[in-house]
């Protein structure tokens, strides 16, 4: 089982998606997502969430998974949830997009949420934290609490797009910065053609993979 956080930053589609291929590839996923995460999906996604299982009715408005039955829900003010506890055996957890308050508390050891708990967890317990800060440019303060969590046994994975697989569409970038994403949780993906494949292929071909 993997936690997925998304938090008030701008891309929440990153984790969105992170999320689709996750069930995709037959992953249990625990999933959170910010109060301001859903404001800002109704800004950038369009969507304004509805009912008791709002992020499973947006993937379900998406059409990309169907294994919805994988995907367990929590408010980021549920400490009663699993993820809430080290006795809770999750493989990972990763925080697509990451916003610098969730970054900051997640270095401070501040567990005001949900979210900022189960990073607290994830790092006393040794587990893969992997988070995706979104902004630009960055601070002294923010590259700071980064290095504070990489010291701590985090991952930072900015999502920053490669074009080396030549993007056609936003959809592309979306697919390789969660490949990246993929990768880092050891699953098998074929959102985008490592580089050393397009290499030997040749630098002036391009080819999809899904």
């Amino acid at each position: 089982m993997i936690a997925v956080a998304i938090t008030g930053a701008s891309g929440p589609v990153l984790g969105v998606r992170l999320i689709e291929e996750l069930l995709n590839s037959g992953e249990a996923v625990y999933a959170v997502v910010s109060e301001a995460a859903w404001s800002v999906i109704a800004h950038e996604l369009g969507y304004k969430r509805t009912g008791p299982a709002p992020l499973a009715a947006l993937l379900t408005k998406r059409k990309k998974t169907k294994k919805l039955k994988l995907l367990k829900e929590f408010a980021p003010g549920d400490f009663f949830s699993p993820l809430a506890s080290g006795s809770t055996p999750f493989k990972a957890m990763i925080i697509a997009p990451c916003s610098m308050k969730t970054l900051s508390a997640a270095a401070n050891g501040y567990s005001d949420s949900l979210i900022t708990r189960a990073c607290d967890v994830a790092l006393k317990e040794k587990r893969k934290l992997i988070l995706m800060p979104r902004e630009t440019p960055l601070s002294s303060i923010h590259l700071e609490n980064m290095l504070k969590l990489s010291r701590a046994g985090a991952v930072i994975l900015p999502p920053v797009m490669g074009f080396y697989s030549r993007p056609e569409k936003i959809d592309d970038l979306i697919d390789f910065v969660t490949g990246k994403a993929l990768s880092l949780l050891g699953i098998k993906h074929s959102l985008f053609e490592s580089w050393g494949k397009q290499v030997s292929r040749g630098a002036g071909t391009r080819k999809r993979t899904a």
